[in-house]
């Protein structure tokens, strides 16, 4: 990163600080954010690296295709339920004491997933991982909108949407990489113990390069919202991802129709707290601001088209053509580099296009969708990662506009006092989306296979896709174009 930044001025520790007193004001250096992105990779790849090794994890571990589907669910749910929570508690005791906890207990339970000798452990172990990706991730976000401003801010949130793209895609070629490898007989456990290596680096690095930051005020706890928010989060991902495997049993149906209902009491108990003084989880105002609430309507088709797309893939190249998991993850390749590539040289034309630039990028989403359709109507089952890296190029260089512009566009609008709250709702729709996108386009992909076929499923899915880019520019389209 080449910038301008100074060395930040030494912080105390954090135990001369009280909840209820802001951190003093400090710089993150280019260093300090460097060691923050290491980190945010880390839940990130943990999310998608597991796709390429679900066959080898339920044929190791005698596991059922229900068993399996939880492995990612049990991460996706608890990542998603506690996001917000962690954001505020970063807010309260400091950012970055909450990054630090977080990342020792990701590398805890990332130990406990690489040791897990059956499949119910697995499953336990990832959702406490997923919990401790939501207390240190937030804190990310949070940190760069506390310490930054102006052009620093923008090329912060850019290499941040650049790291967590590329780690999305690379997360798939590390996983088929590492699981091919077979490094000292680990097989797919080697994909959660390269976390502890890492998780130790980050904590050394952490301590003396990261600056601390909290809420200006102390803020009380909110046990209704935080209850109403899981169990409403729950009500919804459950059923979509487990249900299914489990054949759309009464239980699926009757938490589906809790979960709107569930919603507005969140909503309901998170107003009445606001307007008596308390502190919501999430306060209802950070949805008035427009920025906000039309960038939240975004991220729904951005990604869950790019949730329900890597999971599709990984699928159709493994089981459907029988490909090698490190063949299945070379082929997205392509797609890293040229997200990497876009999602660095976007932040330059955010001055001079704004929001557009995810407009821009939409488009350009669309037509390497188009040209992967196309390959895969002409080539299949012929399908390598030679033939698929055009399609996979221009998909990645479309991505790479979109992802760091919708962070650019969350976090315009929040007072930084907010920071924890609004970093925590813009990840938390980032992953709940995800897991939404799993869960309604791998289902009609899945529930298609037996009937049409992979290639006629892979193309649906496809085209399912390609629907919601096209909301995606139009609401794109409403959305504020200066990005401060």
């Amino acid at each position: 990163m080449s910038t301008t930044t100074t060395t930040p001025d030494p912080i105390a520790p954090d135990q001369n600080h009280t909840p209820g007193r802001a951190a003093p004001a400090a710089h993150l250096s280019a260093f300090g954010l460097a060691t923050l992105l290491l980190g945010a990779a880390l839940p990130i790849t943990d999310f998608f690296i597991v796709n390429v090794a679900l066959p080898s994890i339920e044929h190791d571990l005698r596991a059922g295709p229900a068993m399996v589907e939880m492995v990612a669910a049990a991460y996706a749910m608890a990542y998603a339920v506690l996001l917000v929570l962690g954001g505020r508690l970063g807010d309260t005791y400091g950012r970055r004491r909450l990054f630090l906890w977080g990342a020792a207990a990701f590398g805890l339970t990332s130990l406990a997933c690489g040791l897990a000798p059956d499949a119910w452990t697995l499953v336990a172990a990832r959702a406490a991982q997923g919990a401790a990706s939501a207390v240190m991730l937030p804190q990310v976000l949070a940190t760069i909108h506390a310490t930054t401003s102006g052009e620093r801010r923008g090329r912060a949130l850019g290499l941040y949407g650049a790291m967590g793209g590329a780690a999305a895609v690379a997360g798939q070629l590390l996983g088929g990489l590492l699981v091919s490898a077979d490094l000292l007989g680990t097989g797919w456990r080697a994909i959660f113990l390269v976390n502890v290596p890492v998780v130790a680096a980050v904590l050394v690095l952490g301590r003396f390069s990261v600056p601390d930051s909290r809420a200006a005020r102390p803020s009380r706890g909110d046990r209704a919202g935080t209850v109403l928010f899981a169990l409403a989060l729950v009500a919804l991902l459950l059923p979509l991802t487990e249900g299914r495997a489990a054949g759309g049993p009464l239980w699926s149906w009757l938490l589906l129709a809790a979960a709107p209902l569930l919603a507005w009491a969140f909503y309901a108990v998170e107003r009445r707290a606001e307007r008596s003084g308390g502190a919501p989880l999430l306060p209802p105002s950070l949805l008035r601001e427009p920025g906000v609430r039309r960038g939240l309507a975004v991220a729904v088709p951005l990604f869950a088209g790019f949730g329900g797309f890597m999971f599709v893939l990984a699928i159709s190249l493994q089981q459907g053509l029988g490909l090698s998991p490190v063949v299945a993850g070379a082929a997205v390749a392509p797609m890293s580099v040229a997200y990497l590539l876009t999602s660095l040289w976007g932040p330059r034309l955010a001055p001079r296009l704004g929001s557009r630039v995810l407009t821009a990028g939409a488009v350009v989403h669309a037509v390497g969708l188009a040209l992967l359709a196309g390959t895969v109507l002409t080539r299949w089952p012929d399908l390598d990662p030679v033939s698929l890296a055009p399609a996979m190029a221009v998909i990645g260089a479309g991505q790479g506009f979109q992802l760091p512009t919708y962070f650019r566009v969350m976090l315009a609008s929040v007072p930084p006092e907010r920071a924890g709250a609004g970093s925590g709702l813009s990840v938390t729709a980032q992953q709940t989306c995800l897991a939404l996108g799993v869960a309604t386009i791998g289902s009609v992909y899945l529930a298609l296979v037996p009937s049409a076929g992979v290639r006629n499923a892979l193309l649906i899915a496809l085209a399912v896709q390609f629907a919601g880019l096209l909301a995606m520019t139009a609401l794109s389209l409403r959305l504020p174009r200066a990005l401060h």
